[in-house]
C-alpha cells in the first residue's frame, strides 16, 4: 500500500505532526523547543498541515502558510531518521505542492537547511538567497519554485 497523505483537522492528527517535528527538530538537531512550535501549530484555515502515513504509522510531516496572496511557504518539512531515502520526503513535497495549487497558488518558497539543498533542487526549486543564512543554529538558503 502506499504511503497515504492526511490533511490535520483534529487535534490527535496535531499531536503527531508536532511529534515527529519534536523528534526531528529538537531532539536530532537541537532546535531550542521555543523556536520550534509557534502561533502556526495551530488547526486554522490560514495553515495546512500534512501528515504522511505508512502503514499503521505517521512518517513525516510538513505544514504551508501563505507567504503572500500567491505564494506558499513550505515549512516543518520532517521525515523521521528510519523512513529517510525512502522516497517519503518527495512525497510529502509533492503533497504539498498540490495543496497549496489546490489552494490557488501559484509560487511556493521555503527556507532549506543547506544540507538539504541538493534534494530540493532534484524537485525543482532554485535558491533565491544571495547567502546562507543561520535559522536555529542551522545554515539555510531561501528556494523558490513555480507551482
Amino acid at each position: 500500500m502506499p504511503a497515504e497523505i492526511v490533511y490535520v483537522t483534529t487535534p490527535e492528527q496535531l499531536e503527531h505532526a508536532l511529534d515527529i517535528r519534536q523528534e526531528v527538530f529538537v531532539k536530532e538537531q537541537n532546535v531550542p523547543a521555543d523556536l520550534e512550535i509557534d502561533e502556526y501549530d495551530v488547526i486554522s484555515e490560514n495553515v495546512h498541515h500534512i501528515l504522511l502515513q505508512d502503514k499503521d504509522q505517521y512518517v513525516a510531516t510538513g505544514r504551508i502558510i501563505y507567504y503572500n496572496s500567491d505564494t506558499a511557504k513550505m515549512q516543518r518539512i520532517a521525515v523521521r531518521r528510519e523512513f529517510r531515502t525512502h522516497g517519503f520526503g518527495r512525497i510529502l513535497l509533492m503533497a504539498m505542492e498540490e495543496r497549496a495549487r489546490e489552494l490557488g497558488l501559484a509560487y511556493s518558497i521555503l527556507d532549506a537547511q543547506c544540507q538539504a539543498e541538493q534534494f530540493y533542487a532534484k524537485q525543482g526549486y532554485e535558491v533565491i538567497s544571495k547567502e546562507p543564512f543561520d535559522d536555529a543554529g542551522i545554515p539555510h538558503v531561501r528556494m523558490k519554485k513555480p507551482l
